[in-house]
């Protein structure tokens, strides 16, 4: 059987920075400021949508569906039917409606090929090409950071060109810019391979030090920097091959100083459930007549016994952080209500972050709470970005345990500290500052520079690009342009 013809269509990247903001964009940011001053290209507001966090501004962004439209309503859920919650799933089933490629694929050209680079949902997708982290789990309780590809084939070949995945470097208290690095590698690697008419690539590194410090802190210009020199590399390089390239963003982080524990207060009030195992606390919430799973600032609350729901709404709206409580009914008229969402939705004001924490004792914490364990946590912990400060030598601790781990001892890498007042960067509402919100770059001919739109409206502007509308230019223009952002 011969080989289909490849598309006709131009070739994209769609380069996700994360946590990229308009205040960003300055003496920190060198190349990037070049590629917005570039005369085609323009500068797009986002206003991003609840949540705004990574799975869900991601599946907005590539279906053109809001929360309810396309079901993933935040990075985690409880799933009613298992009574269990669910955390960072990677399955693009979970994803509803048809995605960019898709739709170009149907309507325009059924050659069209798409790779995902570490974006979210990232599994069992119709990319023609995916890349994803994905450790493995030994049924000694040893854990081996892996990545897991479609084609299978291509992990192996991947790891012996660029070398293993710097996993610490992608979530943990080591987390920094050799992921991001790593990533942008590999994405040169499909597309020498492949040439993808669609590169989907998703660069990290800001959503670190700006959680860790807060946005105002100095030391987030080095990261600029650094995520800058990443960008640079390549965009330079992708040019270079013909392809267009787009910069986006999915939120942006602003400083907090107030954690809030709703599951502690909901515990007060005698509704949460736990079962002791081992001398440790794990909640129950099957059993549970109320509770939460926090994601950074919106929480999904469930309630068993609906009775109380008008009393949960009132002491909610009473706590110092909470801005907005919607019910299921609420939810469906802002296009937020899947099966998944819970009873009731919460959202904190900027300053303010929702934990998962449920118990009154430290020493009664599960054993996963001073781990990196993102699956097992209800809730999202941003803790995980610190080593506790209450260690003497905090590196040789780190060190000592990991000998011990590659020595084959059993043991919990409990390094984590319990410590919520730590965190000082979130996101999740919808700040009230346009320089807070995500950004869109890209020499789109159907948006003015400046103009703001919705984070739905994303899907549309994408597509038109990837079909060919905005960006072109003639090869000389085209050369000259890439020899300046090259000096």
């Amino acid at each position: 059987m011969s080989k289909p013809a490849p598309s006709s269509l131009p070739r994209t990247a769609i380069l996700n920075v994360v946590g990229l903001t308009p205040r960003h964009i300055g003496p920190d940011t060198p190349f990037i400021r070049r590629f917005l001053a570039r005369e085609e290209n323009r500068l797009v507001h986002v206003t991003p949508q609840l949540p705004a966090v990574t799975s869900t501004m991601q599946a907005t962004f590539l279906t053109g569906r809001s929360t309810g439209g396309h079901g993933i309503v935040a990075n985690m859920w409880y799933d009613r039917a298992y009574a269990e919650h669910r955390c960072w799933k990677q399955s693009n089933h979970l994803v509803e409606g048809r995605k960019l490629w898709e739709q170009i694929r149907e309507e325009n050209d059924p050659a069209y090929t798409c790779s995902k680079v570490f974006w979210w949902n990232n599994m069992y997708s119709t990319a023609d090409y995916q890349i994803t982290p994905r450790p493995i789990y030994c049924a000694d309780g040893k854990k081996v950071f892996d990545i897991q590809t479609w084609p299978m084939k291509l992990a192996k070949k991947m790891k012996r060109k660029l070398g293993p995945f710097p996993f610490p470097a992608f979530w943990g208290p080591a987390a920094g810019i050799a992921s991001s690095t790593w990533i942008a590698r590999s994405a040169k690697w499909f597309e020498e391979r492949y040439s993808p008419n669609l590169n989907l690539v998703y660069l990290p590194h800001l959503d670190y030090n700006l959680q860790r410090l807060g946005p105002d802190h100095r030391e987030i210009s080095e990261d600029l920097t650094a995520i800058d020199k990443v960008v640079a590399d390549l965009v330079v390089y992708l040019e270079k091959r013909g392809v267009r390239v787009i910069l986006l963003s999915e939120y942006g982080i602003t400083a907090v100083d107030r954690p809030i524990h709703l599951n502690r207060l909901f515990r007060a009030k005698g509704w949460l459930s736990w079962r002791d195992e081992l001398g440790r606390e794990m909640i129950d919430p099957g059993n549970c007549k109320v509770f939460a799973i926090p994601d950074h600032q919106v929480a999904n609350v469930y309630l068993n016994d609906d009775s109380l729901q008008e009393e949960v709404i009132g002491m909610l709206r009473k706590i110092d952080g909470v801005t907005d409580v919607f019910t299921r009914e609420e939810q469906a008229a802002k296009g937020l209500l899947h099966e998944r969402s819970g009873d009731l939705l919460v959202v904190s004001d900027e300053r303010s972050w929702f934990t998962y924490y449920y118990w009154k004792s430290d020493r009664k914490a599960p054993d996963y709470a001073r781990c990196v364990d993102i699956h097992r946590k209800p809730g999202y912990d941003p803790v995980e970005l610190f080593i506790n400060p209450k260690f003497w030598f905090p590196k040789l601790k780190v060190i000592w345990r990991l000998g011990k781990k590659f020595l084959g001892f059993r043991l919990l890498m409990d390094l984590i500290p319990l410590d919520a007042t730590l965190v000082k960067g979130s996101h999740g509402c919808i700040p009230k500052d346009p320089a807070d919100h995500p950004v869109m770059i890209g020499a789109f001919t159907d948006v003015a520079d400046g103009e703001t739109i919705g984070a739905t409206e994303v899907y549309g502007k994408l597509l038109s690009f990837c079909r060919g509308a905005g960006g072109e230019e003639d090869e000389v223009a085209a050369g000259e342009r890439r020899d300046l952002d090259e000096i």
